[in-house]
């Protein structure tokens, strides 16, 4: 529907539509976290409670990740930010609510504080202090030599710890952020800690609020029915 996606490098990016109601102006971007693409189930469930609801959804794969071109060891947060920046230059006309999860929340906060494009703001599970998440999980591996969390397929680059560091936190850029901005953490989130999403809601104005789901972990395993309805609900306000 939106043709070919391709980020600033000239790579493209895979996606998949949802369509919601026939004629509506909104759509709703899914982003996943590192190491994740378009097609995690708890982010294929969103998309689909969206599109059930009514309202368009578009999930995608950063550059280097699912089937996105690109390499994985070149995925950086300031990269996906620009990968974005793409998505949203193709869907010129619509209204959109940016969702990511994880380090893709991180990706939101950066691109959502500076591009009016984004009237509406989810962050699921959003990392925020990215040095030291990198720290905390990779800190144990030899960059260009080890994987991410033993994924082959994830190369642990010098080029992301390095981003990560210089980033440190976004924490600072909640106050950036004007548009409603929903926050949804899982109180049994060992990748990400709720204390994430609660640092960066301290320094948000009003048009921010944090849903805490009771028990659910960093990809709400057993609990996606109740992030999803939780994100709809919330968006069906604005957008009803």
């Amino acid at each position: 529907m939106f043709g070919t996606m391709r980020n600033p490098s000239g790579e493209v990016l895979d996606y998949t539509f949802h369509a919601g109601a026939e004629g509506a102006r909104q759509i709703a971007v899914l982003g996943h976290g590192v190491t994740g693409n378009k097609d995690r189930p708890f982010v294929v469930a969103l998309a689909a409670g969206l599109a059930a609801a009514g309202i368009h959804a578009l999930r995608f794969s950063f550059a280097g990740n699912g089937a996105s071109e690109g390499r994985f060891a070149d995925a950086t947060i300031t990269k996906e930010v620009a990968d974005l920046g793409a998505v949203l230059d193709a869907l010129d006309g619509y209204s959109v609510c940016y969702i990511g999860h994880s380090m893709g929340g991180a990706v939101g906060v950066l691109r959502a504080s500076r591009d009016q494009r984004i009237g509406l703001l989810v962050s699921l599970a959003g990392m925020v202090h990215t040095r030291a998440f990198a720290e905390r999980e990779f800190g144990d591996v030899v960059p260009d030599v080890g994987c991410m969390w033993d994924e082959p397929d994830c190369p642990l680059s010098q080029a992301y710890l390095d981003d990560m560091a210089q980033i440190d936190t976004v924490v600072e850029r909640g106050a950036e952020v004007v548009v409603p901005w929903l926050l949804v953490h899982g109180s049994e989130d060992d990748v990400v800690p709720l204390a994430d999403s609660r640092d960066i809601l301290a320094q948000a104005g009003d048009n921010a609020e944090l849903v805490v789901i009771d028990r659910a972990d960093h990809v709400f395993s057993e609990h996606a029915p109740v992030m999803v309805e939780k994100v709809v609900g919330w968006l069906q306000g604005p957008w009803a």
